[in-house]
C-alpha cells in the first residue's frame, strides 16, 4: 500500500461528483424514456445503433460491441425487443453461426416516437446546464477517458 497513489481531496470530490451525476443521469435518462415510451434506456440505444446501421441491421457481436455490452446481455434484450416486434433475429445465410439482429418498420415507429421525449431529458439533465465551452470540455474529457479505458475509438458507437 506504500506506492499507492491516494486522490487527493480535490480528486475525490471530483471523483464523487462525477459518479453521483453518472448515476442521476442514467437514471433520470431510463425514468423518463420507460415513463413515456415503456423503454428503458438500455433497449433505446440498441434500437438507434440498429436505425443507424446499414439496412438497419448487425451481427450480434458488432452490436454488442456497439453497444459496450456482453453478448449474453444482448442477447436477453434482444429476446425482450423480439418479443415486443422492434427487432427480428435470423441467421446469416450460409453461416449458421451468426446472428444478425435487425430493426422493425415498428421498431423504427417507437424509436421514432420516443426519441423527441429523450433528446429533451438529454438536453435538460446534460447540456442545458452547460455553456458551449463546457460542452467541448466534457467531449475532450470523455474522450481521454474512452481512450485509458483501452476504446479503439473516441466515439464507440460511431460507424
Amino acid at each position: 500500500m506504500a506506492d499507492t497513489r491516494w486522490l487527493s481531496d480535490d480528486e475525490q470530490e471530483a471523483w464523487r461528483t462525477f459518479m453521483a451525476a453518472v448515476r442521476l443521469m442514467e437514471s433520470a435518462l431510463d425514468r423518463q424514456l420507460r415513463r413515456d415510451s415503456g423503454l428503458p434506456h438500455a433497449y433505446f440505444h440498441a434500437l438507434v445503433v440498429l436505425s443507424e446501421a446499414p439496412d438497419r441491421e448487425m451481427t450480434m457481436t458488432a452490436l454488442a460491441e456497439r453497444l459496450l455490452s456482453s453478448p449474453s446481455r444482448l442477447s436477453h434484450a434482444v429476446s425482450r425487443m423480439e418479443s415486443d416486434g422492434l427487432v427480428r433475429r435470423y441467421k446469416r445465410p450460409g453461416d449458421r453461426r451468426t446472428t444478425i439482429a435487425a430493426l422493425t418498420d415498428a421498431g423504427l415507429e417507437t424509436l421514432r416516437e420516443a426519441a423527441p421525449g429523450h433528446v429533451d431529458e438529454v438536453r435538460r439533465v446534460v447540456f442545458d446546464p452547460l455553456t458551449g465551452e463546457q460542452v467541448e470540455r466534457l467531449r475532450e474529457i470523455s474522450a481521454a477517458m474512452l481512450g485509458a479505458l483501452g476504446s479503439e475509438s473516441s466515439t464507440p458507437w460511431s460507424a
